[in-house]
């Protein structure tokens, strides 16, 4: 998690939330069952597959997918997250913000749940070609954003909601990427059931 945006005349990291925060932010989010949506990213892969998650979390889906077979690696913007993570799953996992995203190896797939919603729209197109820029020729990125139509901050993090028709105007602004499936979903926390997340499944434009 994590991502630098101006708020308040300051600087706000939502890094800093989930600093302070990992335990409770751990224990919310850990045990949250996301296997059907995991599936429906696999079965875009090859069996063994490499997938990058990035904006880790907690680990759950790092952990998820290694017991799957697959060659995952790992980054999130949280130091606190890179080591949970790191922990849970058993692998290195590197600190990076998605601004400043690099890395030296190609993807089959991108698993980004939950992790885009903290980048800002102005900044999202162009994040989101830089993690394109990894992908294998038939590679797939998986997405999922809280549904609304708003920019917004809540607490000390930085939200950015989209619908379909925002998350359309923000692949048209991309050099790289379009969209292959869309879907809808509720929150599988018990405290949060009313809200919505937009998911979808990306691929490398022809």
């Amino acid at each position: 998690m994590g991502t630098r945006s101006a708020w308040g005349g300051g600087l706000l990291k939502s890094t800093g939330f989930y600093d302070s925060n990992a335990e409770s932010f751990i224990a919310r989010t850990v045990g949250v069952d996301m296997s059907e949506h995991r599936q429906r990213f696999l079965r875009t892969l090859p069996p063994g597959g490499a997938i990058l998650d990035a904006g880790c979390g907690s680990g759950r889906d790092t952990l998820a997918f290694r017991q799957l077979g697959y060659d995952v690696s790992a980054f999130d913007g949280s130091i606190e997250m890179v080591r949970a993570t790191s922990r849970l799953a058993g692998i290195p996992v590197r600190q990076i913000i998605f601004e400043d995203f690099d890395w030296d190896r190609k993807f089959d797939g991108i698993w980004a749940c939950a992790s885009l919603l903290h980048i800002p729209r102005s900044s999202l197109p162009a994040v989101l070609d830089r993690l394109a820029n990894t992908l294998l020729p038939t590679g797939v990125i998986y997405a999922s954003i809280k549904l609304g139509a708003e920019e917004r901050v809540e607490g000390d993090r930085f939200f950015n909601d989209l619908d379909e028709a925002g998350l359309n105007l923000i692949l048209a602004e991309t050099k790289e990427l379009s969209l292959v499936e869309l879907w809808q979903s509720m929150d599988r926390r018990s405290d949060r059931s009313e809200v919505k997340w937009l998911n979808c499944l990306l691929s490398l434009a022809n």
